[in-house]
């Protein structure tokens, strides 16, 4: 038998209420959605780089299966994993599929509740420099069986990648 920590499903699901949405849910149904976020940040290309490969220094940790986003790690290579490690427990939260250093990180990343449901999801972060310092953006996709819901799923996913997104670039 699986056993699974209840805490990140009941934070996604609680989402489902939150209304602000400072991200885009491009389209949605039952089997897909496509999420769009961008943002601008002060710092360098490089910099915002260096802090994306450090989950640990910017994931929430609400969003964590252990409560704690220290345990979290990526290897930012192909076929590295973002992982989470704990006493007791591991998951893995995506796998890269793409990096061209400083500018593209790509994962097969079903995160929390996607995986279960044994969703496809590719999400795409994009690093480019701007006058003032540099733009993120995050672009996911997600397919996953009928009967899953995806258009719900959407609101919270959007939510915890906006919280995200702005925690990415708040850290410097």
């Amino acid at each position: 038998m699986i056993e699974l920590n209840p805490r990140p499903l009941l934070c996604l699901l609680g989402l489902l209420v939150w209304t602000h949405s400072p991200g885009e849910i491009v389209s949605s149904s039952d089997t897909h959605f496509v999420l769009h976020h961008e943002a601008n940040a002060t710092v360098s290309r490089d910099r915002l780089w260096a802090r994306l490969v450090r989950p640990a220094d910017w994931w929430h940790p609400d969003h964590t299966y252990s409560g704690d986003a220290g345990h979290l790690s990526l290897d930012p290579a192909a076929g590295g994993l973002w992982r989470e490690d704990w006493p007791g427990g591991s998951v893995t939260h995506g796998e890269v599929k793409y990096v061209k250093e400083g500018e593209i990180l790509r994962l097969e990343a079903p995160f929390g509740p996607l995986q279960g449901l044994g969703a496809y999801v590719i999400w795409t972060i994009t690093i480019r420099t701007t006058e003032s310092g540099s733009a993120v953006s995050f672009d996911e996709v997600a397919m996953a069986p009928p009967g899953s819901n995806m258009a719900e799923l959407a609101k919270a996913v959007d939510f915890v990648k906006s919280e995200a997104l702005r925690r990415l670039i708040a850290g410097d």
